[in-house]
C-alpha cells in the first residue's frame, strides 16, 4: 500500500466502524420497542438479538468458511461441520463443534424470523425450530459444564432453547414494524422470496 492510501484506508475503516455501532444501535432499538410492543418487557436476551441481527448483516458470517464444505450455506451444511470436526484426529478441535452448533442456532433463529419464505422454499419451519433449539440446547450444556467459561453464557443459550419460537415472533415482528425505518445498509436489500 502506497503511504498516501494509508490515510484513506484509516478513514474507510473508520467509517465501517461508524456504520456497524450504528446499526447495532438501530437493531437495539428495533428490539427493544418489538418486545416491548409485543408486552414481553425487558428481556434478557434483547441484546444477543440485536448483535445476532447486527453480525448477520455482513454475508460473510452468515455463511461462514467451513471444513466439510466451502462455505455453511444450509443447516445440512452446518450439520455436516459437525460431523466434520470429529472425523480427522489431527485436526481435532472440539470448541470447533460448539462454534457451529451456536451458528447453527443463530442462523435458523434468523432466517426462521427475518426470511421465513426463504425457509419455507428450501426446507421446513419446523425443522429450522427443531434445530434451532437443539443447537443451543447443545450450547448452553456445553457452556454449564465448561471449565473454561464458568458456565457464564449457559442460562441465555438456555433461554434461546427454551423460548426459541417467541424469539422468531419477535424477529419477524421487529422486520415487519420497525425495518422500515432503516439506515442505508445492504442488509436491508436482501430478498430471497
Amino acid at each position: 500500500m502506497c503511504p498516501a492510501d494509508r490515510p484513506r484506508a484509516r478513514i474507510l475503516t473508520s467509517f465501517a466502524i461508524i456504520r456497524v455501532v450504528e446499526l447495532r444501535q438501530f437493531f437495539g432499538r428495533a428490539i427493544g420497542a418489538s418486545l416491548r410492543d409485543l408486552a414481553l418487557g425487558d428481556d434478557p436476551a434483547s441484546a444477543y438479538l440485536a448483535d445476532l441481527l447486527t453480525r448477520f448483516a455482513r454475508t460473510e458470517n452468515l455463511y461462514p468458511r467451513a471444513l466439510a464444505t466451502p462455505r455453511l450455506e444450509t443447516v445440512v451444511d452446518m450439520l455436516l461441520e459437525t460431523q466434520a470436526v470429529w472425523e480427522d484426529a489431527a485436526s481435532f478441535q472440539p470448541e470447533r463443534e460448539v462454534v457451529v452448533r451456536r451458528h447453527i442456532g443463530d442462523f435458523t433463529l434468523f432466517m426462521t424470523g427475518i426470511f421465513p419464505e426463504r425457509v419455507e422454499q428450501t426446507a421446513s419451519t419446523r425443522y429450522y425450530i427443531d434445530q434451532g433449539k437443539r443447537a443451543y440446547h447443545f450450547v448452553s450444556e456445553h457452556d454449564r459444564a465448561s471449565s473454561r467459561t464458568g458456565g457464564a453464557g449457559a442460562p441465555l443459550y438456555r433461554r434461546l432453547a427454551d423460548r426459541f419460537e417467541r424469539y422468531v415472533d419477535v424477529l419477524a415482528y421487529a422486520r415487519k414494524v420497525h425495518f422500515r425505518d432503516h439506515p442505508q445498509h445492504p442488509f436491508f436489500g436482501w430478498s430471497f422470496g
